[in-house]
C-alpha cells in the first residue's frame, strides 16, 4: 500500500504531468533509467518483470492514461471516487490517481502494511455517498476481505464497483462477492495497456483484441509509447500490422462472439512428456474444489517426463495434500490426460511479485525443492 502523504503528492504530480509538464518516475528500484521519455510522456513506470525478473521501464503518455481513466468510468456508469488499496507504483494503483483526477475527487487511501480488511471496511465508511464508490484490489485481497465477515461485506457492498485483476479471479471468489451483493468486474490488462483494458471479457471502448496462434493481441489509444533505456537487441512485443500498432502480450487466450478469455501466460505453459499444458484451466477446477485454499500449477523439471505437473496448495489444511483427490477432480473435470497433476505439494507462503501475483518461477523453485526434501506427494508412474 501507499502512505497516504506519498499517494497525495504523487497525485499533485502526476496532476502536473497530465497537464504536460515533467514526467513522473515511477518504481524504477534505482536504476534511475537515463534514458529520455518521448515527447507526451506523462508516467514512466516499471513492470513487475514475471519475465525477466527485473521488469521494463514503460513510457506513458498523457493521452493513453486519460483514454483508459475515461472509458473505465464509461464501462462503470459515471465518475466517482476512488480508494486506493493497492500499491500506487504500480499501473494498477496509478491509475487509481489517474481516474481520481479526471473525476475530481481526492482518493481515500488506505494506510500502509499488512492488508486488513476491517481497514478496508473503515476506509470505504469514509467515502462520500453522493458518488459512486470504486476501488481497485487483487483477488487475495477479494479473499481476505470476504472471509474478515459481515461488516466488510456490508461494506464492499456499498461501492458501486469493485475492480479485481492482476492475477487469475476463481469463479468461486467471484460467486461468492456476487451472492453478497458485491459488484465485481474482472480486469485483464497490463502496464503497457495503461492498465486494466478488458472488464469481464469486453473490451473497453477504442481497445481492439485478436488472437494469434493462440496469443492475445492488443491495439488501441491505451497503448505504451514504448520502453526506456533498451538497445535494438531488446525483443519488442510492438508489431506494425496493416497500419495498426499491436502489442503482442505474453497471455493465451480465446475470442468468442467478441469476448476474451484468458488461458493464461504463454511462459506458464509446461511441456510434460512432450505435450504443452495450460495450468489455467486446472487452477480454475482445484481452487473450486480446495475452497479457502491459494492454488497454483507449476511445472517442476523431471528426468521421465520434462517437467512434472505440479499442483501447490497454501492455505488451512493438512500439510501433506491429498493427491489422489486432487488427480481424481482435475481428471473428472478436464478428463484423463497429461494435465492431471503428478505431483503435489503444500507450502506455508506463496512468493509473490508485484500487487500480489503469485511469483511462478519462485514457486516452482520451491515445488521442486519440497519434493525433493520428501515434504510433498508424487505419482508412482
Amino acid at each position: 500500500m501507499t502512505n497516504p502523504g506519498t499517494a497525495m503528492s504523487l497525485l499533485g504530480r502526476l496532476r502536473a504531468a497530465l497537464a504536460g509538464a515533467e514526467p513522473v518516475r515511477l518504481d524504477l528500484r534505482g536504476t534511475g533509467c537515463p534514458a529520455p521519455a518521448p515527447p507526451g510522456t506523462a508516467v514512466v513506470v516499471r513492470t513487475s518483470g514475471s519475465t525477466t525478473g527485473t521488469g521494463r521501464a514503460v513510457a506513458l503518455a498523457a493521452a493513453a492514461l486519460r483514454h483508459s481513466a475515461t472509458a473505465t468510468h464509461e464501462r462503470l456508469g459515471g465518475p466517482g471516487q476512488w480508494l486506493l488499496a493497492v500499491p500506487s507504483t504500480h499501473i494498477a494503483g496509478l491509475q487509481v490517481l489517474v481516474r481520481s483526477i479526471l473525476a475530481g475527487h481526492d482518493p481515500v487511501v488506505l494506510a500502509p502494511g499488512h492488508f486488513d480488511p476491517e481497514a478496508l471496511a473503515r476506509a470505504i465508511g469514509s467515502m462520500r455517498s453522493g458518488v459512486p464508490r470504486y476501488l481497485s484490489l487483487v483477488p487475495t485481497q477479494l479473499h481476505r476481505a470476504l472471509s474478515a465477515g459481515p461488516r466488510v461485506r456490508a461494506a464492499l457492498a456499498t461501492c458501486s464497483a469493485i475492480l479485481v485483476g492482476g492475477a487469475a479471479l476463481p469463479q468461486t471468489l467471484l460467486r461468492e462477492a456476487t451472492g453478497a451483493g458485491i459488484r465485481v468486474v474482472r480486469t485483464y490488462g497490463m502496464t503497457e495497456t495503461s492498465g486494466g483494458c478488458v472488464y469481464d471479457g469486453v473490451p473497453l471502448d477504442g481497445v481492439q483484441v485478436r488472437i494469434e496462434q493462440g496469443r492475445v493481441l492488443i491495439a488501441g489509444p491505451v497503448l505504451a509509447t514504448g520502453y526506456l533505456g533498451e538497445g535494438p537487441g531488446q525483443d519488442d512485443p510492438f508489431v506494425l500490422t496493416d497500419g495498426v500498432r499491436w502489442l503482442r502480450t505474453p497471455d493465451a487466450g480465446t475470442l468468442t462472439e467478441g469476448r476474451l478469455r484468458i488461458l493464461g501466460r504463454l511462459d506458464d505453459v509446461i511441456v510434460t512428456g512432450g505435450v504443452n499444458v495450460h495450468p489455467g484451466p486446472i487452477e480454475r477446477v482445484l481452487a473450486t474444489w480446495a475452497r479457502g485454499t491459494e492454488v497454483a500449477v507449476v511445472g517442476v523439471d523431471d528426468p521421465q517426463w520434462g517437467q512434472l505437473v505440479t499442483a501447490v496448495l497454501h492455505g488451512p489444511g493438512p500439510q501433506a495434500p491429498d493427491l489422489a483427490a486432487i488427480r481424481s477432480v482435475v481428471a473428472a473435470e478436464l478428463g484423463a490426460g497429461p494435465q492431471v497433476p503428478r505431483a503435489a505439494v503444500a507450502l506455508d507462503e506463496v512468493p509473490l511479485r508485484g500487487p500480489g501475483k503469485m511469483d511462478r518461477r519462485a514457486l516452482a523453485r520451491e515445488a521442486a525443492a519440497a519434493l525433493a526434501r520428501g515434504a510433498g506427494r508424487r505419482h508412482p508412474d
